[in-house]
């Protein structure tokens, strides 16, 4: 019997037109933040603010209280999913970006914060309410790879250099 032919792989690497798709979707202001459960080793997922840094890098605003805080403190791999469906049709062909990232939490005080600190609250100003407190800090979510779903048969593999929406940002000044 004849060898079957082989299997092709459904998954295109980036061109073009998946990076303007991808990060158009890294401008949402929210995402899906999938962790593993330090206790159990069992998957959860959370809803987060999301908002790129200075450099482009994603990243979030969690407070201790949440159970996704000692998650990446414990175990930083983790999966963030952008995209939502729009108001009509079927909301799998409406396109969704997954990233797999390590979190990477930043010390505070230090001038790397305060310039993240500003940069976050300059795209989610309301967060200045409780930005300061004890239990809140910014977490980068440092890109390890990406996978792009534009819709059926629209599927892309994406590395963190696709995903950079343009050149570092000036740092803002104090």
């Amino acid at each position: 019997m004849p060898d079957p032919a082989p299997k092709r792989d459904p998954v295109g690497p980036a061109d073009a037109e998946s990076r303007v798709l991808a990060r158009g979707l890294l401008a949402l202001t929210h995402a899906a933040l999938a962790w593993t459960d330090p206790e159990t080793g069992t998957p959860g997922i959370s809803r987060i603010a999301f908002g790129l840094g200075v450099t482009g890098v994603p990243m979030t605003l969690i407070s201790s209280l949440t159970p996704h805080f000692a998650a990446l403190k414990a175990h930083p791999p983790c999966a963030i999913l952008l995209g939502e469906p729009g108001p009509k049709g079927d909301p799998l062909t409406h396109p969704r970006l997954m990233i797999r990232a390590e979190a990477m939490f930043l010390e505070r005080p230090s001038d790397g914060y305060g310039i993240a600190r500003a940069h976050w609250l300059a795209g989610h100003p309301k967060s200045t309410l409780y930005i300061d407190f004890a239990d809140f800090a910014l977490v980068e979510l440092v890109v390890q790879s990406a996978l792009l779903n534009g819709g059926f048969g629209k599927a892309f593999r994406l590395t963190a250099a696709d995903l950079v929406t343009e050149a570092p940002r000036p740092v803002p000044q104090s």
